[in-house]
């Protein structure tokens, strides 16, 4: 019955996608939806208009809502051809919104990842930020833009572009930052594209917050999950999750994910590193290379998905899902999302740079633009 449920809801979702194929385009260039089709999923937050868009081709069929801009649902097929959506999720936008602070599939901002007592210092100046992980700011705080309202400026059956403008002042960052986010689908896999612009020197770090689970959302379990990262060092962190500045070797430790391992054979060893995190939620140091790169992939044996993860950034959060409950509220077709049902793999900046001067830096200035890539790339074997 859930799975009919949720066939359901992609189904509306794809309908409601072809009416705005008929969409006119405004003097400003914006597309506008002249389709009064509605679906259970759409609702109106802060005034605008939240609908349920799909992209599609012969290897992935996707979901995303220009609510935070953020990805529903994203199916692939396993090693028997069933499809399989491997990303946690809500039925309906009201849902993203009264749990807006697990970030499901939403793109996260302006800084993704911590900021050390909620401050930072810019040319002199001083910024405060909202405290919204204890004494911290996580995810751009609570007025992040994976809590706003985005503009869908064009839309294809395999891409769509969506902005926003975060103006100055907002959560305490300085500047009025224009960025734009586009996903599109390539042969196997599911390509973002960052882009950003501020009339005021900033900081800057968007990401993508999608939890995965390759077995399928809604199973038990990410700790059978094959994870390999091209990362020779850590980030070390102190009790309340803030980088110290120092980089930690992974060599002969549980962080050691240079071959392939599986996520829950080393998580519960005896290591501050994962007591601090109660399990992985570190930056891992990315290899340098040149461009855009191949850094991880992870393999679910259960259903023969592999999912490698390419970009253009130096780290790569991991979080393996550790404060994930049974009591948190259920997700698509009322499935629950208990502890370690998921992880993150988000491509980033390290977390606290702008605190952090040895850290690769996240400072823009005017005239200068932000760019990012990466891509969720899939195969069975």
């Amino acid at each position: 019955m859930r799975r009919k449920v949720f066939i359901a809801l992609l189904a509306t979702a794809s309908l409601t996608y072809a009416c705005q194929q008929g969409a006119n385009k405004s003097e400003t260039g914006e597309t506008t939806n002249d389709s009064t089709e509605q679906t259970t999923f759409d609702t109106v937050i802060d005034g605008k208009d939240v609908k349920l868009y799909a992209l599609q081709n012969e290897k992935l069929q996707v979901t995303l809502t220009n609510y935070g801009a953020r990805l529903v649902s994203l199916h692939v097929k396993n090693k028997e051809g069933k499809e399989t959506d491997v990303i946690l999720g809500y039925d309906t936008a009201d849902e993203f919104k009264q749990n807006a602070s697990n970030y499901y599939g939403a793109i996260v901002g302006r800084y993704g990842n911590r900021i050390g007592n909620a401050t930072f210092t810019l040319d002199g100046a001083t910024y405060e930020l909202e405290k919204n992980n204890g004494e911290n700011s996580l995810h751009g705080g609570t007025n992040g833009v994976y809590n706003k309202v985005w503009t869908v400026e064009q839309s294809s059956d395999t891409a769509i572009t969506l902005a926003y403008t975060s103006p100055d002042g907002e959560a305490g960052y300085p500047g009025t930052v224009t960025m734009k986010v586009t996903y599109s689908l390539t042969d196997g896999g599911l390509l973002i594209d960052y882009e950003g612009s501020t009339d005021k020197k900033t900081v800057l770090n968007l990401t993508n917050h999608a939890y995965f689970n390759l077995n399928g959302e809604g199973d038990a379990t990410i700790l059978d999950h094959e994870l390999q990262i091209d990362a020779d060092a850590i980030t070390e962190v102190d009790e309340t999750l803030i980088p110290t500045g120092k980089s930690l070797a992974v060599a002969g430790t549980a962080f050691d994910f240079r071959k392939p391992q599986t996520i829950g054979s080393r998580i519960d060893t005896d290591n501050e590193q994962l007591k601090v995190g109660q399990g992985y939620d570190h930056n891992f140091e990315l290899v340098k290379g040149e461009g855009f790169r191949k850094v991880a992939s992870v393999y679910a044996p259960k259903t023969g998905i592999e999912m490698q993860i390419l970009t253009t950034e130096p780290g790569l959060q991991f979080y393996s899902g550790n404060f994930m409950t049974d009591s948190d509220p259920k997700g698509k077709g009322g499935k629950g999302y208990p502890f370690r049902s998921a992880f993150c793999l988000e491509t980033q900046h390290f977390p606290d740079s702008p605190n952090q001067p040895s850290f690769p830096s996240t400072v823009l200035k005017p005239g200068e633009k932000y760019t990012s890539k990466t891509e969720y790339r899939f195969l069975v074997r």
